[in-house]
């Protein structure tokens, strides 16, 4: 019998189940995929996720794979561009954007690293119950046997479409409708720091990456994700020529070298993350717009935090079930701020940021700061400071 079982070895799996380890703990992590494996993503972490890497010792792994560091945002909307970058956390200040494919074996690496029994290319079937209380897991072997494991607690970090989330009817607890849809592929030769344009139902991200290439995005409203995924690249290129053109110029000199992806299942919600033997992390308990690539910092947020609340109180029923409400809680806090300015982003309208942004040109520190609110470096209440207040009566 282990202690926690955690399904799902990616950016919330990995972290949570190596914390547990690190405290002591038997763990299992099961994955579904054979790692290296690539994902959907928009693989950005924010300052706040790089931070935690470096608390966790797997930084320096990060940097060693080659992923080229981030120090230098602008955001361009009509009349108005600025640039700088998030403040430090914990001496922190680069980010990186490394792709899933060398991201997510190194975070199982340290869960290995930590004593976790790490098992690939098992798919999860089941939860096993003991009355309403979660006490196992259900799964299928790389060679096709059925295996059950039962554990003290069983995490789902298994994403959008839980199978935790599904077995023990988590509820949704905050919802609202899907609001872009998202194409994206990866470019040679355009030179690129983090970059961020916008006009009237249109944004455009640019992420340096691994192996000298860029990540480029777009995101269109989601009414109109059923015509644009009837000629996906006349409507990707346009989107570039019309809200970016300098960058599109670049593009034009460089070269896609992959296919392009895309999504329009942009879902936004939050689930109820917890019950009897349960909890959720990641995606399977909160996902929302990807237009403010807050997924994967978030998850390694939501790792330490579940940990941390847990640390020794697994085996006390009492305190196990208070630590699990202290998290949801934190998730109530944080996360929920986030999620409220995704949304808000996600609208695609962005006079109301634009008009802000004009009052801040020539105002340094403050550019940083607004930078900060998506890093997780400053709340929006720190960033409506005194000096911003002021700003904004004058103007």
């Amino acid at each position: 019998m282990y202690d926690v079982i955690v399904i799902g070895a990616r950016c919330a799996g990995s972290p949570t189940a190596m914390l547990f380890a690190r405290q002591g703990y038997r763990v299992l992590l099961l994955e579904k995929a054979r790692f290296p494996q690539d994902t959907l993503s928009s693989h950005y972490i924010h300052t706040e996720g790089v931070a935690l890497l470096k608390r966790w010792g797997l930084l320096d792994a990060l940097r060693d794979a080659g992923c080229r560091p981030i120090d230098h945002q602008s955001y361009e909307a009509p009349g108005v561009r600025i640039d700088g970058f998030s403040l430090p956390i914990d001496g922190q200040r680069t980010t990186y954007a490394p792709r899933r494919y060398v991201l997510d074996p190194i975070l199982a690496g340290g869960a290995v690293a930590a004593g976790v029994e790490f098992r690939e290319s098992c798919a999860v079937n089941d939860l096993v119950f003991e009355g309403d209380r979660v006490v196992g897991v259900r799964y299928t072997t790389p060679g096709g046997a059925e295996a059950t494991d039962r554990a003290r607690l069983v995490v789902g970090a298994d994403g959008m479409r839980s199978l935790v989330a599904r077995k023990t009817g988590a509820p949704n607890v905050i919802e609202h409708p899907r609001m872009t849809c998202t194409y994206y592929s990866y470019w040679a030769g355009v030179p690129a720091h983090f970059e961020l344009y916008e006009r009237q139902g249109r944004w455009i991200g640019v992420i340096p990456t691994n192996d000298d290439l860029a990540l480029l995005m777009a995101y269109f409203p989601q009414d109109e994700f059923s015509e644009i995924r009837k000629a996906v690249e006349p409507a990707y290129l346009d989107a570039f020529r019309t809200t970016a053109p300098e960058l599109y110029e670049r593009m034009s000199a460089g070269e896609r070298v992959e296919q392009l992806y895309g999504t329009g299942h942009q879902e936004n919600y939050f689930r109820k993350a917890f019950g009897p033997g349960w909890a959720l992390v990641g995606d399977a308990v909160n996902h929302k717009d990807s237009i403010t690539a807050r997924g994967i910092t978030e998850a390694f947020v939501q790792a330490q935090s579940l940990t941390g609340h847990i640390g020794e109180r697994l085996h006390d029923d009492a305190a196990l079930e208070d630590a699990l409400r202290r998290y949801e809680d934190d998730l109530d806090d944080d996360a929920l701020s986030h999620y409220q300015g995704a949304l808000n982003v996600a609208e695609l309208k962005p006079e109301g940021r634009a008009e802000l942004l004009r009052k801040l040109v020539g105002h340094q520190e403050l550019i940083d700061r607004y930078f900060s609110t998506l890093s997780g470096a400053c709340s929006i209440d720190d960033f409506y400071n005194t000096e911003l207040l002021t700003l904004l009566d004058q103007s």
